[in-house]
């Protein structure tokens, strides 16, 4: 199989949001896009895959002398798509390598102390993506850019949101300590599964960080360049999937938060007409 088809299968598989808004892009790009998000695919899964910091250390380590030009890429099918892509694309080197530089928070049971820390890290895996993805479609301004970055934040902790009990299930609580703090939240019940009054409370905060970071973006998307849409996409679904996690019955360690496929199309559908629904 050719590697950029193993990538867009991949994806479809394991990122349906950034394979559903990879297809409003133009076909030659199309394929560009999946190599990176498939690379985004596999280093996020890392973390759940491995029993040991040490074998997620070594993964990491093959990507990192990999994009550092120490090391090669082998019969990885992703690893040849990504590369071919960085070299034809003129895609900085860096932003990968701080991507994987902030993954290995992901292996260890660590917690971040702020927002702020949370941010950083989103800034450096989400948002990088994002970035990465308007180079591939087309020469991003500064202005452009900083709407990725914010955009990212936004993505990450919805995602993150959704995904509490996932990470809870394996030892890991990416809500930051201020925020569990600000609450009187115990990690013990965090990482027990406990819906305690003031857990719930912690979450909902959580995810309202989210939702001030996707209104920040709201008055600059109309200044959005048409071909740099596409990379922006996932972010429509933001607003949709903090919606199911403000219902009164929704239980973060027991309520899977998810769209059908048909409505995040109609939604990303209507995003790629008026870029301004991105931010709801």
């Amino acid at each position: 199989m050719d590697a950029f088809a193993h990538c867009e299968n991949l994806v479809r598989e394991a990122d349906k949001d950034r394979f559903l808004a990879s297809l409003f892009a133009p076909a030659e790009r199309r394929r560009d896009l999946f190599a990176l998000y498939a690379f985004n695919a596999e280093v996020a899964e890392i973390a759940g895959k491995v029993r040991e910091p040490l074998a997620g250390e070594v993964r990491l380590q093959y990507w990192h002398d990999l994009f550092a030009g120490t090391g090669e890429g082998g019969a990885n099918p992703v690893a040849l798509a990504l590369l071919d892509t960085v070299n034809r694309r003129a895609l900085p080197r860096q932003p990968l390598l701080d991507l994987l530089e902030a993954r290995r928070f992901d292996i260890y049971p660590d917690t971040f102390s702020t927002r702020a820390d949370l941010e950083t890290y989103a800034r450096k895996t989400s948002s990088a993506v994002i970035e990465l993805a308007m180079r591939i479609l087309g020469e991003p301004g500064a202005a452009d850019l900083d709407v990725a970055r914010t955009a990212g934040i936004a993505y990450a902790i919805a995602g993150l949101a959704r995904s509490v009990a996932f990470h809870a299930s394996h030892g890991k609580i990416f809500v930051p300590e201020e925020t569990l703090a600000r609450h009187g939240s115990a990690h013990s019940d965090v990482l027990a599964g406990r819906s305690t009054a003031s857990a719930s409370a912690a979450l909902a905060d959580f995810r309202e960080q989210a939702r001030e970071q996707l209104g920040r973006i709201g008055d600059r998307l109309a200044n959005l360049a048409d071909r740099l849409i596409p990379a922006l996409l996932p972010a429509a679904l933001v607003r949709t999937y903090l919606a199911r996690m403000e219902r009164g019955d929704y239980d973060a360690f027991r309520t899977p938060v998810d769209v059908p496929q048909w409505r995040k199309q109609w939604l990303l559908w209507r995003a790629a007409r008026d870029p301004r629904r991105i931010a709801g």
